[in-house]
């Protein structure tokens, strides 16, 4: 009751919300000329995000560089909360952001890319070990046991932003341990598709590659999946609606090779 401004509220894993809210406002004012100087974003069906609870939410999303995906959903869903539709046009959202949001991401990416990924690890990073990929290289490793836990506290505390396919190579396969994920923790899943991204930004999304690009983002339907549906059809419903199936033309091109 006394503590009216949160500055000793702790999200589930132990870190510090006031700190959490300046660092993203921060982010969210360096970061905002990427998303309408330089380049211009169109948002669509942020209708689907209205009225979604507070806690509980999956949104599931293609990848396309390592951090600029993830700011632009964050610079989406605070405009969203300020009642904004379809739009990052009004920075003014940034004077009072969504601070319950977290994000996958992998712990080497946040732990050794230096100093700015330690800093985007703070604006609500969940850190999961892969399994297939360190340092650039495949590997087979023992799978990390914990990172459905630390999604699942994600989740009973706010919205969680993941990418299923783990990677920013496109029509990668998706990863299974997202379907089990569902399964276990049955949130009401966004699927979402970004484009532009990859031709705008370096792989990190931290340097340009091609100004004046127009980026999109673009909110399907929330999906609410019956706990006992196979995991295998949960993957095939997910790759379809976040557009990741492969091509005709590119599978023609790889039966060629």
């Amino acid at each position: 009751m006394i503590d009216v401004f949160g500055f000793f509220e702790r999200d589930p894993f132990g870190n510090s919300m006031f700190l959490k809210r300046i660092i993203v406002m921060i982010l969210g004012v360096i970061t905002y000329s990427r998303l309408r100087g330089v380049n211009k974003t169109q948002v669509s069906g942020t209708e689907h995000l209205e009225g979604l609870p507070r806690t509980g939410v999956l949104f599931l999303s293609n990848h396309q560089t390592y951090f600029m995906d993830v700011i632009a959903l964050y610079h989406i869903f605070f405009s969203v909360k300020w009642g904004f539709r379809n739009s990052v046009n009004f920075p003014i959202y940034l004077l009072a952001p969504r601070s319950r949001v977290f994000y996958v991401a992998a712990s080497e990416t946040m732990k050794d890319g230096g100093l700015i990924p330690r800093i985007f690890s703070q604006a609500g990073a969940i850190l999961v070990n892969r399994s297939w990929r360190a340092e650039g290289k495949d590997v087979k490793r023992a799978v990390d046991t914990s990172a459905d836990d630390k999604v699942g506290k994600g989740l009973s505390y706010g919205w969680v932003v993941s990418f299923p396919q783990g990677t920013t190579t496109p029509y990668a396969p998706l990863r299974k341990g997202t379907a089990h994920l569902i399964k276990a923790h049955n949130p009401i899943v966004v699927p979402v598709v970004i484009n532009g991204f990859r031709r705008a930004f370096d792989k990190k999304g931290l340097r340009f590659r091609k100004v004046n690009t127009t980026l999109t983002v673009n909110f399907k339907e929330p999906i609410r999946f019956d706990p006992e549906m196979p995991v295998e059809e949960i993957m095939e419903i997910l790759r379809d609606r976040i557009e990741q199936n492969i091509p005709v033309d590119k599978l023609t091109w790889k039966r060629e090779v």
